[in-house]
């Protein structure tokens, strides 16, 4: 059943996720839109390339740890007595995923910015090590394994992504159904999402990250 309270915390992680560090950082630090720049998206990976190094880590923490912080809203919910959902049952997941949905949801269409934000995966990567840092580390492992052989930020985020419900399912062997289709999700999203990439793989336009100090752009 949903509550007032339910409502009014999926409002506060949609009002989170949509804190635009990346728009934010480039209009006071920087005097520019990173939306005007590279490709055009609000989000770590543009801001590394279009901010520098020191913006593009500021920019990864902040929207990671929106999510973070979105999914634990249910812990700290449940810590005042204001839900009496019990942490590691189903619902309680059930409502940890709602509300990094509801980050992810900010953070891609962020209404402080003119809904116009990033693809979401520093965000997802928040979410996940809220919700199964196990299986989030594992990700991240694989993340770094790709990048380091192809330099490919977008592949290796699409690699990662999609090798979340394999080791959530396969792995872990982790039963709550609500975490196995949301996992699911997520590898669809971000293919969704990296779209553009895809088709820059394909025609071999895609630009490599600045990994060892030696500039390749293709």
């Amino acid at each position: 059943m949903i509550s007032s309270i339910n409502i009014l915390a999926l409002i506060l992680a949609y009002l989170l996720g949509s804190v635009a560090s990346a728009v934010w950082i480039g209009q006071i630090f920087y005097r520019i839109d990173v939306r005007e720049y590279g490709s055009g998206n609000a989000g770590a990976t543009n801001a590394f390339r279009v901010l520098g190094k020191k913006a593009g880590i500021a920019v990864l923490v902040i929207d990671a740890s929106k999510g973070w912080l979105s999914v634990n809203l249910a812990a700290l919910l449940h810590a005042l007595g204001i839900i009496h959902l019990h942490p590691g049952t189903g619902p309680f997941v059930d409502f940890q995923l709602a509300l990094g949905i509801a980050a992810l949801i900010g953070h891609i269409f962020p209404v402080y910015v003119g809904f116009r934000g990033g693809k979401g995966i520093a965000t997802l990567l928040g979410i996940i090590l809220a919700v199964h840092p196990q299986a989030a580390l594992a990700s991240i492992g694989v993340f770094i394994v790709v990048l380091l052989i192809t330099r490919y930020v977008s592949l290796s985020s699409m690699i990662a992504a999609t090798a979340f419900p394999v080791v959530v399912i396969l792995l872990f062997e982790t039963a709550v159904s609500s975490l196995i289709i949301f996992s699911l999700v997520i590898a669809i999203l971000v293919l969704i999402t990296h779209q553009k990439n895809i088709e820059r793989l394909l025609r071999k336009e895609e630009s490599k990250a600045n990994l060892f100090g030696k500039s390749d752009q293709q």
